[in-house]
């Protein structure tokens, strides 16, 4: 009896990782340049080859089987360590190529991290990068991210650190909100203050915890404004809806400007900038150049006021 070979080629786990990117046949479709029928035809190939069912389908999106999960992770995998040993074998020449699939908070990511990205870019065009802007925890591994750009402490096992740059976050809020309301002296003051509180991805929701003269402590905050986004509290500080605990980078110019007041300016919170990735791609060429590069661009618009 012959041997069956069940052994899915590169470019079929590309396509199936890439329809679960897309969460659509025809979004995939789209980006491949290719028609839904053909990536219909692929994806039922590959499940006759695996013998199994790797996705529900439906007029409006896909969804994945129980196995197609199984198949995803390790089809991801596989396509890293496809791509490590292209890195390995061009790592002389220190030339990135590939899929790079990058993630970050949204303020931070739109400010900082898109245009560095936009700097490999034009250096390394043999680069595909993706950049998602993500203000939530992110699993690095499960959803197939190579990098995160984050800021905040990494504690996840199986993840590597790498601080790109030292960062702190603030109190502050604006000079019409603190003269019309009771001055701020003592950290615990802010518990009967409007607080904006912003759910950060490395933060517990409603509960500050800050360095000062006495070391750490921690303060409940509340108020009748919260958001995801930073971008939109900073906003709401300058307005005069509450105080702020936002990063330095994201408010020095407004303290500078006086749009902005520093409260209790003995106390911070550390919010150093990390590049997160997973311990397996470690020894990535593509991914070490481009970290160093991220790190050299970031610290370049850092020392120039940017």
């Amino acid at each position: 009896m012959a041997h069956i070979n069940k052994t899915p080629s590169l470019e079929d786990l590309e396509l199936f990782s890439q329809v679960i990117r897309h969460q659509s046949f025809a979004a995939c479709a789209a980006h491949l340049g290719v028609s839904p029928a053909y990536v219909s035809k692929r994806l039922k190939m590959l499940e006759e080859r695996l013998g199994v069912k790797l996705m529900h389908r439906t007029t409006r999106r896909v969804s994945l089987t129980e196995v197609g999960e199984t198949v995803a992770e390790w089809g991801q995998r596989v396509l890293d360590q496809a791509q490590e040993l292209v890195d390995a074998v061009s790592e002389e020449q220190s030339i990135p190529r590939g899929l790079l699939r990058v993630c970050s908070s949204s303020g931070f990511g739109r400010n900082q991290v898109a245009p560095a990205l936009s700097d490999l870019a034009r250096r390394y065009p043999e680069l595909e990068i993706q950049l998602e802007l993500l203000d939530r925890r992110v699993d690095l591994v499960g959803e197939g991210f190579h990098l995160d750009i984050r800021l905040g402490e990494v504690n996840e096992p199986g993840l590597i650190a790498r601080k790109i740059k030292h960062n702190v976050r603030i109190l502050c809020a604006s000079p019409s909100y603190l003269k019309a309301h009771t001055p701020i002296q003592k950290l615990s003051d802010l518990s009967r203050h409007n607080c904006l509180v912003i759910r950060e991805r490395d933060q517990q929701v409603g509960r500050w915890i800050l360095t000062g003269p006495q070391g750490e402590e921690s303060v409940k905050v509340d108020g009748a404004l919260s958001c995801s986004n930073g971008e939109v509290v900073r906003e709401w500080a300058l307005d005069g809806h509450g105080v702020a605990l936002r990063s330095q980078w994201d408010v020095q110019s407004l303290l500078d400007c006086g749009g902005l007041v520093r409260v209790l300016p003995e106390y911070e919170q550390a919010a150093h900038v990390y590049a997160a990735f997973p311990s397996r791609l470690a020894s990535s060429a593509r991914l070490r150049v481009c970290v160093e590069a991220l790190t050299a661009w970031i610290c370049r618009a850092e020392s120039a006021g940017e």
